[in-house]
């Protein structure tokens, strides 16, 4: 165990690891420590408070706007050169091959992933940090197995890091016994050793904020902010943060949450797979509120158009850039006929957003960016976006709490894919890898959470399959067997062996079958990593 005389380090200091977590830099960790930890206590209560209320029949709506907020004539502050195109962003997980391709990539942004797309073992977490560092500095490169070296080229993406959430610690740094924010190490370490080296280089230290629940979540970020810049010696209004708008209750505050960071915003995410996981989790126990199956939650249906509708007017009713949802397709290398038919839906998905408003959209694969570029660069041509597209006709709160789907089915299919993809992704999860490709598409956190709070739903409210079958525990349980048993014939038993299916299964009977819902399934699977 390393020491500091306030930050003790729980971790192992492997070489390098020194460069990241300097004296200095744990002495900014401590200080973020003292004076945010208590506020950020204080949102958690608040989450659970409002899940409660929520849970005994109230329905969220628009908070009252004393301050005439909604609709008023404010802007944000200037967004930055660097930031002003957007039209592709690729996200991925912060390891030394995926930092390097996703800088090349071509799209114009890469969004550095601490988050759903991060399995947050210690290695992860520092060497991140390393990476990020290091890419900034033009001074890292990737080695292969087959001897092909990865180098950065001249031009790259514009970087934005996304920190974890409120919700989670990092156990490895402790003050006072005490866990730090994940939030606040990833966030801290990235701008105490990057933000002078970024604004040299005519950039800066920009940000995604992960599933904030209101405006109260935002104002912390927003303290924080002030705080750093105050504290590093940089100008007011250099760190520029763009929110995910992927929890229903932040849909509902969405404008109040671009007001309170009004001076540090650049924009707000419609973060599809959340957003629906967020619905689940929230109404889980509305019967009103129950979804079929998550193919069936497309884009188009009522609620979906009515949230991404809202965000474009938000943003651009006040001067910031509206950015799309994820196309998380991988392209096979073995089944054209899965990429003609995977390459029409996302050409469809990224016409749809650009043509509705949208400024820029997500990628998860570099070979997507062409696809989601043409997309924009046909509506856009030379403009960098087009905030002043304003879409016409109002969206109630009504609309966003609807959840009623057309035509939507819960299917065995369903069901049996919801468990695959959860033990699968959380076995991944367990070996140290966030985001993983499985049935061509790739998964993080996000869509395995949808999974697996489905599933909890299905059961507790007891919900019919197309067939008429009830949903229950018992069935989940004979399924979870075969779709083990078909995992394990294709991958091969002794790659089954090797793997921590036994925990994965372990982690996904405690989060989709348990009496009461966990939050986070990465609370619950935290606990196993190291």
């Amino acid at each position: 165990m390393a020491g500091h005389e306030k930050i003790s380090i729980l971790g192992p200091m492997q070489p390098g690891y020194e460069t990241v977590l300097t004296k200095e830099a744990c002495d900014f960790l401590a200080e973020l420590h003292a004076r945010f930890e208590p506020q950020r206590r204080e949102l958690l209560v608040r989450r659970q408070t409002v899940q409660e209320q929520i849970s005994q029949g109230y329905v969220p709506g628009f908070p009252e706007d004393p301050r005439h907020i909604r609709g008023g004539d404010w802007t944000i502050g200037p967004v930055p050169k660097d930031l002003m195109d957007r039209r592709v962003e690729i996200t991925g997980p912060v390891d030394r091959k995926m930092v390097i391709n996703a800088l090349n990539s071509g799209a114009k942004v890469f969004m550095a992933d601490f988050e759903d797309a991060n399995s947050p073992t210690w290695g992860n977490v520092i060497e991140g940090q390393i990476n990020l560092t290091r890419a900034i500095g033009r001074r890292i490169d990737y080695v292969a197995d087959n001897g092909k070296t990865y180098r950065l080229n001249d031009q790259v993406a514009t970087l934005v890091v996304r920190p974890r959430g409120w919700h989670l610690a990092e156990k490895h740094l402790t003050l006072g016994g005490e866990p730090l924010s994940g939030s606040l190490v990833d966030y801290g370490l990235f701008v105490f050793h990057n933000a002078s080296t970024l604004l040299s280089q005519g950039s800066g230290p920009y940000f995604y904020l992960p599933k904030l629940e209101g405006a109260a979540e935002a104002r912390v970020w927003n303290e924080v902010f002030d705080f750093t810049e105050q504290r590093l010696g940089i100008t007011r209004g250099t760190i520029k943060a763009t929110v995910l708008i992927e929890t229903i209750l932040g849909a509902l505050e969405m404008e109040e949450i671009l007001y309170e960071l009004r001076e540090h915003a650049a924009g707000l995410n419609a973060g599809r797979w959340d957003y629906i996981f967020s619905i689940i989790k929230k109404f889980r126990d509305r019967p009103g509120s129950v979804l079929p199956d998550r193919s069936d939650v497309s884009m188009t249906v009522p609620f979906m158009r009515a949230y991404t509708k809202r965000l474009i007017q938000v943003c651009h009713g006040h001067g910031a850039h509206a950015m799309g949802g994820m196309a998380a397709f991988i392209p096979s290398r073995r089944d054209p006929e899965v990429n003609r038919t995977a390459l029409a839906k996302v050409r469809e998905d990224k016409n749809r957003e650009a043509q509705d408003g949208f400024d820029g959209t997500w990628v998860a694969h570099p070979d997507l960016v062409p696809v989601a570029m043409e997309a924009f660069d046909r509506l856009l041509q030379n403009r960098p976006n087009q905030t002043e597209v304003h879409p016409q006709g109002s969206v109630g709160a009504a609309e966003l709490v609807n959840f009623d789907v057309p035509g939507g089915r819960i299917t065995e299919a369903g069901v049996r894919n919801n468990i695959s993809v959860a033990i699968q992704y959380l076995e991944s999860w367990l070996r140290g890898m966030g985001a993983v490709a499985i049935f061509n598409l790739m998964e993080d956190a996000a869509t395995a959470e949808i999974a697996r709070a489905q599933i909890w739903q299905w059961i507790r409210q007891k919900s019919q399959l197309d067939d008429g079958r009830t949903v229950t525990a018992g069935m989940v349980r004979q399924w979870e067997q075969e779709e083990l048993s078909k995992i394990r014939q294709e991958r091969g038993a002794e790659a089954f062996q090797e793997g921590q299916f036994g925990q994965a299964v372990q982690v996904f009977e405690e989060v989709a079958l348990s009496e009461t819902f966990p939050d986070f399934l990465t609370l619950q699977a935290y606990q196993l990593l190291s």
